[in-house]
Formats: C-alpha cells, structure tokens, sequence
C-alpha cells in the first residue's frame, strides 16, 4: 500500500470526535488590528493594555516586531528595550534585563522579566557611573564569582546606555 493511501486509511479510522479541524489563515479574515500585551515581572505586572498595535522585543535571534495575529512562538528576550506602540500613536519603552516573551492565539502577547523599569527613569551619567564600576572588577580586581556577576551588569548596562543616547 502505498504511503497516501496509509494515511486516507489512518484518518478514516479516527473517530469524529478526535479530527482536529484544520485551522487556516488568509488574507480575507476580518481580524482585530490590536494585541493585548500583559509584561510583568515576578512582583508586578508593569504594563497591560487591550489596544497594542505592534509590539518590538530584543530576541535573542534578534530584533522582532509582534503584530496582530503575528505565529504563536516562544522568543527568549535578551537585555534590551521593550518598545510599545499604541493605538493613539504614542509609544512606550521599558528596558528589560531579560526573559521571556509568548506569542499566544488570538492577538495576546505575554512578556515575563526578572527585572524591568521605564527608560526614562534612568540616567545616562548613572549608567557612565556604574559601568566604569563594574569594568574595574571585570578586569581582574575581585573573585572569580565576582568577575562573572561584574561580566553580566557590563552586557546589561552597555546595553541600557546604547538606548540611552
């Protein structure tokens, strides 16, 4: 028997109520244009909304934009600036030091962090400040675990001070 006919007789053979429907996706849907963004951290969510109209997170395999009815998907975010547009146009941007972003059905985004804030509250001398304190233990003046921590909040804050400018 060759394979088609495997699979007619394998599809027959399971019951009606097991046959997932076959989900398909075309140009002509009438579909919402927003998403609904929840990004939280372990203590509090930080931004929700029902009136997203694209959202952009630093991949770790790179820069991406979420739009409406974008695939669902699983993205690990790596330290970077969260960008939100709204629907009335204005845009809202959070660093983030890292985490998870979740692309679900039905135009729902979740952004989950370790640690997050508005990237107005931060200052570009602060950020100087503590990036040429953490190059001293980098470089050699602290222990092993130290150096690694030091390593880390360099990628981190280098990465803050990028969007800072």
């Amino acid at each position: 028997m060759n394979s088609l006919r495997f699979a007619r007789a394998a599809l027959r053979a399971r019951p009606a109520l097991l046959r997932a429907p076959i989900q398909r996706r075309g140009y002509a849907e009438a579909v919402s244009d927003k998403i609904k963004l929840s990004l939280s951290l372990p203590h509090q969510a930080i931004y929700t909304s029902q009136d997203v109209v694209q959202v952009n997170i630093p991949a770790e395999s790179g820069e991406m934009g979420v739009l409406a009815n974008h695939v669902p998907s699983i993205e690990q975010l790596k330290p970077g600036v969260v960008e939100v547009i709204e629907e009335s146009g204005t845009t809202k941007k959070f660093f983030l030091s890292g985490g998870f972003a979740i692309v679900q059905p039905k135009s729902r985004l979740s952004i989950n962090a370790v640690e997050g804030y508005p990237l107005e509250d931060f200052s570009a001398e602060a950020v100087r400040a503590q990036i040429a304190e953490a190059q001293k233990v980098a470089s050699g003046n602290g222990t092993e675990q130290e150096i690694a921590e030091a390593k880390i909040e360099l990628e981190v804050l280098e990465s803050l001070q990028a969007h800072l400018k």
